[in-house]
């Protein structure tokens, strides 16, 4: 089964002379193929065997020496238990020394591979314990062991209840254990003293192997004290060998660990993982010792010569070896055994020796047979033979069986993890029972009386801690590392192990991702698969499991098995093939929680945060919960001065000092005031911890934020800098990813604050928000008060009153992240980061200069008109233009164009604004344009311009292009009109104020585009109507006062004509301005009536009055328009009470009366004049048909309208149906021409 190579895989490293120093074969599964055995084919029927050696102290294999006969093995050698190279490290324990297995063996093992506990192997366990086992139903000996579960994986160790029950007789420790065992097991319980024949067997086996490795040795007398105890491979291994147990664990001073006690410290961890340090190395944290060295020891260390991966079917078992194992040249590998040759080998020992050479992968077996201690015979034996030996005949496929089903018994049973069962088959017995200690220890008065309690414990932590290194590689272990901290913080005291506590607390925490995007918790997330591993320790019944036939269940019948988790009736049912199915499923209820929202997950993190704090907190000795008065650090008073607190300038300061600590955080500066000492495991746990809850309160305060509970967002930010307030005066060593989270900590905050700013309708709901503190909240912030002060950014979460501070402190905020990003050159490493930040500054620069402009535009309305500029007003101006500055300065460096040309836009109308305030300065009397109006309109052009160049096309932002197009319109327009209404002649010729208004008019035009479908569209069609309109009465005013040059009057007579005729066009585009396309129509028959005076000849005349009769016919869609809006606003008071609000709103009736009057006035002289000229002309020609249709047209229109205007009391819209009536004569009946 093995071959001669593994001599060779368990030779140590040359000097490897102390235990410390065993040699590593294989850290991994992986091993040689030629080391890992193989299918042993006995007799027809096949059992599956493989061994892999993990570790070896053993020395390099030597050849037996084979004894001559009549060799008397009574008599000593003279190499006996001395000191010898060929012994190696081990010393007199592999050969003739070896102690019987201590309480803890298995977790020494479980220790060492840490890897496989939990998850690949089946079982961990002594070579003894599961021969033990697997003997059962052969055997009529005691069975006493201890079963605990760590995942998928159960740990035997055998618990000798005689050696404890001495225990119990001098301390009185076990007292509730001994008594349970008295009143339901074996009433008449005393020590069982060993035979005078177990001490002869085992001094002749000793000598025996000493004889073995050193054949040539003379025999010499040894004094018979220091006899010693044979190895506990014979078939007389079952009775005990005094193993020393322990007292129940108590805490013993703080030592260094011992550094053997872990074989897997040069794991790599994560930096920042301060608590993979605690799990893989503890000597480095100085922690307290879990255990001492020497027969103290409570075994916690691996003791084996070797640990074998024993894959036997389809179970896989750790298994610690210390069976002496020879070789060299004929015989690579042979385990020797020494028989008397009068007793016949029988199942027991055959089943032993058997199990021993599959264990540790030896093919044959020799056996010295003696008489009375004097050799006789050698006997070579095949492993594959052993069990068809004369005697000793057994089937391998029972004990196949017998292995399968005692796995599924427990496996079914042992269910509660971090319980201590107990397995127990009396003597002579065929009734195994188990027991579950962990539940009757909870029932005295000491719970922690339970000595497996602390290794369990430590085994679950460390196991976790393992699989949380490879957390990353498979996030449905999860729910599994939780389960295991969960158990392991419920079995300890926290008084006694706080550095423990802490750290499961905190790994605990780092479970959940706080920045996990929302779909890795949908149900497909690898987070809520339960896998095998996933089991419940919060299952508070068992449920009784049972294979088909019903035979794995709780007994009832004796009444003193009431106690037993589990019973075996019979062990001869252990030899049926699959009696016990291990159909118990593994409880899921404790695979890893699903939050639902990001709130929940936060609150997990900071419970197990605090939970942790509170462990930390409490080892820290001090005289009282609260450190002393630090002499350095000032006391805070219940006022707070001016100067530190609001307005910009107490910000300066605070910002300053701000600052200034920031940059002695590089240089290392500690500040701690509840005496941690740095570089301790308190210290390093803390500062993970805060880490941890300062990001947990970040992440918290962004959720508020999404929601819009800016007070609850304010309020965590707030908790979060305290935090990180307290993590900097604990810091020696600030890392750049922490000075990070403090710039991203910041921003929110400067996000948060600039929110309530803008929502200050909704402040006292927002106060009340800040204001409420959970209890957890308020333990985590006492925890942090033990450190500092946690004032460091008390300026950056106050919630203000003040408009102005809000945004100030807002600003301020974005500008310490922006400070921050250039400690460690952090803005290269974290560029998006850095280009958010500048944004946000931009932006908030933006609203302070909004808010300052604002602040001025309010003042400016609120002045007297006839008063200059206050200086107040001047002073928000040069800090709205600051702000606006600092902001495009900011975008501009960013390449932001978009943004810096908003900014260009908001500086030209704060431009306009200090325009209008040298505008209202004047007296209204003597009103003129002023050059300082003039002065400020121009620069808001220029900014306008600048933020057009800055844009470059309307390609890169449609809207943005389009907005600053209109406002460099509307400023245009704005001067030409101040120019036109209130045109400066003191200071220049009419000429050119017409000129300059002509030309900021064209330039107006030129940005108002009214060809886009936008919803802007109908404003520019209005403003374009307007220009064409204003142009037109100015040229039209130019005409009428200007003489002499006909060149330039004719110039103006076809400009007028032109721009009115564009204006009415744009005007009938829009629905709502009647009254404006009813005015110009009326300035234009007032043109023609003026063309008219300045014509001789009657037919001219008749001419453009026709003209004139046709502009007032095609008033009628203008008259159309007015008389729906009237109608609209009579049917409005029949269904609301307030009418004249949305009359006057819509349409202004005075407007409407005077318009309506006056084209009643001027079409009754243009009908009148044409009638007079029409009946002069008939005179002269009475053969003219057309003109006597037209003159009795006019003549019956002239006479109606003449009988309408009599009676002006009429409705408006009745007198507007009339002049529609009469417009629609004219139109068919020749007064102008038909439209």
């Amino acid at each position: 089964m093995g071959d001669s190579k593994e001599a060779g895989a368990e030779a140590p490293p040359a000097g490897a002379t102390a235990r410390g120093g065993r040699s590593l074969l294989c850290q991994g599964e992986s091993e040689e193929p030629s080391a890992q055995g193989s299918a042993l084919f006995l007799g027809g029927s096949e059992v599956k065997s493989r061994a892999v050696v993990k570790y070896s102290s053993a020395p390099p294999r030597t050849a037996f020496a084979r004894l001559e006969e009549k060799t008397d093995l009574k008599l000593p050698p003279a190499n006996w238990l001395r000191e010898s190279a060929k012994l190696g490290p081990a010393g007199t324990t592999i050969l003739g020394n070896s102690k019987k297995s201590k309480p803890f063996s298995s977790f020494g093992m479980a220790y060492d591979f840490i890897d496989s506990v939990g998850n690949d192997v089946d079982v961990v366990s002594d070579s003894e314990n599961i021969k033990k086992l697997l003997k059962i139903p052969y055997s009529k000996s005691h069975v006493s062991m201890a079963v605990h579960r760590i995942g998928r994986t159960l740990l035997l160790d055998e618990l000798d209840i005689q050696e404890l029950f001495m225990r119990s007789s001098q301390t009185g420790d076990w007292t509730w254990l001994k008594e349970f065992y008295q009143r339901l097991i074996d009433q008449k319980w005393q020590r069982k003293k060993k035979s005078k024949e177990h001490w002869y067997q085992k001094a002749i086996l000793s000598k025996f192997l000493y004889y073995s490795i050193n054949g040539d040795g003379a025999a010499q007398p040894v004094p018979s004290a220091t006899e010693p105890q044979g190895p506990s491979s014979s078939d007389q291994a079952d009775d005990s060998d005094g193993a020393s147990w322990p007292a129940p664990f108590e805490m013993p001073s703080p030592v260094s660990e011992d550094p053997s006690a872990s074989s897997q410290g040069s794991e790599p961890l994560e930096p920042s993982y301060i608590v993979g340090h605690v799990a893989s190395a503890p000597q480095e944290q100085n922690l307290t010792t879990l255990f001492s060295d020497g027969e103290s020891s409570q075994g916690l260390k691996n003791d084996f010569v070797r640990n074998i991966l024993w894959t036997f079917e389809d179970i896989h078992m750790l298994v610690g070896s210390n069976m002496p194992i020879f070789g060299g040249g004929r015989y690579p590998a042979v385990s020797l055994r020494l028989r008397d040759n009068n007793k016949p080998i029988n199942v027991l020992t055959g089943i032993d020796y058997w199990l021993d050479n599959l264990i540790c992968n030896v093919p044959e077996l020799v056996m010295c047979f003696h008489v009375n201690g004097i050799v006789q015979k050698y006997e070579m034996i095949k492993t594959e033979e052993i069990p068809n030996l004369e005697n000793s005949n057994f089937s391998t496929k029972v004990i196949k069986d017998i292995a399968q089903n005692i796995l599924s018994f427990l496996k079914s049973n042992c269910t509660k993890e971090g319980h201590t069962y107990w397995l127990f088959k009396a003597s002579g017995s065929d009734i195994v029972k188990l027991y579950d200690l962990t539940t009757l220890c909870e029932e005295t008065e000491d719970k922690y009386q339970n000595p497996f309690t602390m290794p369990v414990a430590i085994l679950l932590y460390k196991v976790a801690c393992n699989m949380m290194v490879k957390k990353n590689q498979n996030k449905k272990h999860y729910g599994t590392i939780r389960t295991l901290l969960l158990n392991c913080v419920k079995l300890l005291d926290k008084s006694r192990h706080p550095q423990i506590i802490a750290s499961a607390n905190y790994m605990l925490s780092e479970l959940f991702q706080l920045d996990e995007p929302k779909k890795e918790e949908s149900p497909e997330s690898p987070l809520n698969e339960n896998s095998d591993e996933s089991y419940s320790e919060e299952e508070e019944e068992e449920m009784p499991d049972s294979d088909e036939n019903g035979s794995c269940s709780t007994s009832s019948d004796p009444p003193e098995d009431s106690k037993a988790v589990a019973v075996i009736k019979s062990v001869g049912e252990l030899s049926v093939p699959e009696k016990y199915k291990s159909i118990h499923q593994i409880r899921p209820g404790c695979a890893f929680p699903v939050c639902h929202d990001t709130e929940e997950r936060c609150r997990l993190v900071l419970g197990y945060v605090l939970e942790g704090l509170k462990s930390v907190d409490s080892s820290v000795k001090k005289e009282s919960d609260l450190p002393a008065a630090d002499p350095n650090t000032p006391i805070p008073l219940k006022y707070e001065d001016e100067s530190t607190r609001g307005g910009p300038e107490g910000l300066e300061k605070q910002m300053a000092l701000f600052l200034g600590k920031m940059g002695s955080l590089q240089k290392g500066t500690y500040s701690s005031q509840s005496g941690m000492i740095p570089g301790s495991w308190q210290h390093k746990m803390k500062l993970q911890l805060i880490l941890k809850s300062s990001k947990a309160y970040y992440v918290l305060s962004d959720a508020a934020m999404s929601l819009q509970k800016y007070g609850r967002a304010l309020r965590y930010i707030k908790l979060a800098l305290q935090s990180h307030d307290t993590y900097c005066c604990l810091c020696t060593n600030m890392l750049s990813e922490v000075l990070l989270f403090l710039s991203q900590y910041l921003t929110l905050c400067g996000d948060i604050q600039l929110m309530l700013a803008q929502n200050a309708n909704s402040r006292a709901a927002h106060l009340e928000e800040f204001n409420y503190q959970t209890k957890e909240d308020q333990e985590i912030l006492h925890s942090l008060h033990r450190e500092s002060s946690c004032q460091g950014f008390a300026w950056a979460t106050d919630l203000s009153t003040d408009l102005e501070s809000q945004l100030s402190v807002s600003c301020k905020c974005y500008e310490a992240a922006n400070e921050i990003l250039q400690f460690s050159d952090l803005k290269s490493q974290n560029p998006e980061h850095y280009v958010q930040v500048l944004k946000r500054m931009g932006n908030i620069r933006n609203e302070i200069g909004v808010f300052y402009m604002n602040q001025a535009a309010a003042l400016q309305s609120e002045r007297v008109v006839s008063k200059s500029v206050s200086t107040a007003e001047q002073q928000l101006w040069k800090k709205s233009f600051s702000c606006f500055e600092k902001g495009i300065h900011t975008f501009e460096s960013i390449d932001d164009a978009t943004n810096a040309a908003l900014l260009l836009c908001n500086t030209g109308r704060l431009m306009r604004i200090c325009a209008q305030a040298h505008c209202g300065a004047g007296d209204e009397f003597k009103r003129e344009f002023s050059p300082e109006e003039g002065l400020y309109y121009n620069k808001a052009v220029d900014y306008y311009l600048k933020a057009l160049r800055s844009l470059g096309t309307r390609d890169i932002h449609p809207a943005v292009w389009d907005s600053v197009n209109w406002e460099l319109s509307t400023t245009y327009f704005t001067m030409a009109t101040l120019l036109q209404d209130y045109a400066p002649v003191s200071r220049k010729a009419q000429e050119q104020i017409e000129k300059e208004v002509s030309e900021a008019m064209m330039k107006s035009l030129k940005y108002c585009d009214v060809d886009s479908v936008s919803s802007r569209q109908p404003l520019c069609q209005y403003r374009a109507a307007t220009i064409h309109h204003r142009l037109a009465s100015m040229y039209h005013s130019c005409l009428r006062n200007q003489v002499g040059d006909e060149h330039l009057r004719k110039q103006h007579r076809v400009l007028a004509d032109l721009h009115y005729s564009k204006a009415v066009k744009l005007f009938q585009l829009l629905k709502d301005a009647p009254c404006e396309l009813l005015r110009v129509q009326l300035e234009r028959v007032a043109f023609a009536e003026f063309q008219m005076t300045g014509q001789n000849s009657n037919v001219g005349k008749l001419k453009t009055l026709s003209g004139a009769l046709d502009i007032m016919v095609r008033t009628k869609h203008a008259f159309q328009l007015i008389r729906k809006e009237l109608v609209e606003g009579l049917d409005q008071p029949e269904s609301e009470e307030t009418p004249p609000a949305a009359d006057s709103s819509r349409l202004d009736r005075e407007e409407v009366m005077k318009l309506l009057s006056i084209f009643e006035s001027r079409l009754s002289f243009l009908l009148l004049q044409s009638i007079k000229l029409l009946s002069s002309a008939k005179k002269k020609a009475s053969n003219n048909i057309e003109e006597d249709v037209a003159l009795t047209a006019n003549k019956q229109v002239y006479s109606q309208l003449l009988r309408a205007t009599a009676n002006r009391n009429d409705p408006l819209w009745e007198r507007i149906d009339v002049l529609i009536h009469l417009l629609d004569q004219l139109a068919h009946g020749g007064g102008g021409t038909i439209p």
